[in-house]
C-alpha cells in the first residue's frame, strides 16, 4: 500500500511552521512574564495580547475577546444569540463545523447559494423579503471554506446594509483573509459597520494550529455579555499559548510566518491546479487567490462517494461535497493543498485520476 496523501485537512504542513520562531516566543513569555503566562488570567484572554489584537484592528481592546481557537469564539457568539427555532443564515457549501454546531443548538439554517464572488446577496434578499428573520448570517468572506472563493468589496456593502435593514448580525469568520498570495485585499466588513458585524480569526491558519488561540471583534456589550459565557465556561483561556502568540506577534516573527506560509501555498495551489488541467481534465474549478482550498465539481451525475472510496483504496483522502452542505454536493469535493508538498500533490493527483478513471 502506498503511503497516504491526504487532501482532507486545512492545516499547515510542519515544513512552513515557524517551529524556531515558535520555541523563542515560549521561552520569552516564561521569562518576561511568568506570573501572567501561569496563571489562571482572566476570561478576557491574554490582556497584551488582547491589546496587540485591537491596535491591529484599529480598535478599542473592550470590542476584544480572545478565545482557544476561533471555534469556541463561533461557539460562544452562538450560545448567546442563537436559541431553538431561529433562522440563521450560512452560506452553500459552508464549513462543516458550523454546520454542526448550528444544527446542535436547533437553528433553523438557511442556506443560500455561493456564486464565484461569495454568497448571493440577491437570494439573501429575496429570502428576507418573503420574511425570513435571521438573527445571524455567518459568512467566511476570504478564501472560503470549503470553496475557496472570496465575498467582493459590492457583496460586503450590500451584506452589511441588509443586516442594518432586517437587524440581524453578521458573523464576519475569517481565519484566512492574511494568505492572499495574488489579487487585491478586500475591506473587512467589520471595518464598514462595527454595530451589526462580529468579526472572527484565528492564529491557527498563519502561526500553526497547535496554538489554538482565536479571537472576537465586537460591539463593546456584545463582548461584555459573551465575557460572561467564557468566564462560566472556563475562567480564562490558555494563557501559555497567547502569551507565546504574543511574543511571537511583537518579535515580528508573525509577519515572516504569513510570508512564509503565502509563497508554500501559492506554488501549492499553482501545482494543484496544474495536475488537475493535466491529469483529470473533468474536473472544473476556480483558481484560488488565497487561502487552503480548492472546490472542485465534476461532470452532473458523478458519484463522489464512489470516488472517495476509490481514492481511499489508493491512499488518497479528500473531503466530499455532500459534508458541507445541507442538499447537494453529490458531485463536488473539497482539496485542502495547504498540508501537502509539491510532490505529495502531483502524485495524489495522479492517484485521483486513476481512481476517477476506474468508476468509468
Amino acid at each position: 500500500m502506498p503511503s497516504e496523501i491526504s487532501f482532507a485537512r486545512g492545516v499547515p504542513s510542519l515544513d512552513i511552521v515557524d517551529v524556531e520562531g515558535l520555541r523563542d516566543a515560549a521561552v520569552r513569555a516564561f521569562a518576561n512574564d511568568p506570573a501572567g503566562v501561569t496563571a489562571y488570567g482572566t476570561s478576557i484572554g491574554y490582556p497584551p495580547l488582547r491589546a496587540w489584537i485591537a491596535e491591529r484592528h484599529g480598535v478599542e481592546p473592550e470590542r476584544v475577546l480572545v478565545t482557544n481557537g476561533s471555534l469556541q469564539a463561533d461557539a460562544f457568539l452562538f450560545d448567546h444569540l442563537v436559541r431553538a427555532g431561529d433562522e440563521v443564515v450560512v452560506e452553500s457549501p459552508t464549513y462543516d463545523r458550523t454546520l454542526l454546531s448550528l444544527r446542535n443548538r436547533g437553528a433553523h439554517v438557511r442556506a443560500v447559494e455561493l456564486e464565484l464572488d461569495g454568497i448571493d446577496t440577491s437570494a439573501l434578499g429575496r429570502l428576507l423579503a418573503e420574511g425570513a428573520k435571521p438573527t445571524l448570517a455567518h459568512v467566511i468572506p476570504n478564501f472560503q471554506n470549503p470553496a475557496g472563493y472570496t465575498l467582493s468589496a459590492d457583496k460586503r456593502k450590500q451584506l452589511v446594509a441588509l443586516a442594518r435593514e432586517h437587524e440581524f448580525i453578521v458573523l464576519e469568520d475569517d481565519p484566512y483573509g492574511e494568505l492572499r498570495f495574488s489579487g487585491e485585499p478586500m475591506p473587512t466588513m467589520v471595518s464598514i459597520d462595527p454595530d451589526h458585524v462580529v468579526y472572527a480569526s484565528s492564529f491557527t491558519k498563519t502561526v500553526c494550529p497547535g496554538v489554538r488561540v482565536g479571537y472576537l471583534i465586537g460591539p463593546k456589550d456584545l463582548i461584555a455579555a459573551i465575557v460572561k459565557l467564557a468566564t462560566n465556561t472556563y475562567i480564562s483561556p490558555n494563557m501559555v499559548s497567547e502569551g507565546l502568540v504574543y511574543e511571537f506577534c511583537i518579535a515580528g516573527a508573525l509577519e515572516h510566518s504569513i510570508e512564509v506560509v503565502r509563497t508554500a501555498l501559492a506554488e501549492r495551489a499553482r501545482t494543484l491546479t496544474d495536475a488537475l488541467r493535466s491529469e483529470l481534465p473533468e474536473a472544473k474549478f476556480v483558481a484560488p487567490e488565497g487561502g487552503y482550498f480548492l472546490w472542485v465539481t465534476l461532470p452532473e451525475g458523478a458519484n463522489v462517494a464512489a470516488l472517495a472510496e476509490a481514492a481511499a483504496q489508493r491512499s488518497v483522502i479528500f473531503v466530499k461535497g455532500t459534508d458541507f452542505m445541507l442538499d447537494g454536493g453529490d458531485n463536488a469535493l473539497r482539496l485542502a493543498y495547504s498540508g501537502v508538498t509539491v510532490a505529495e500533490i502531483r502524485e495524489g493527483v495522479a492517484r485521483l485520476a486513476d481512481a476517477w478513471r476506474s468508476l468509468s
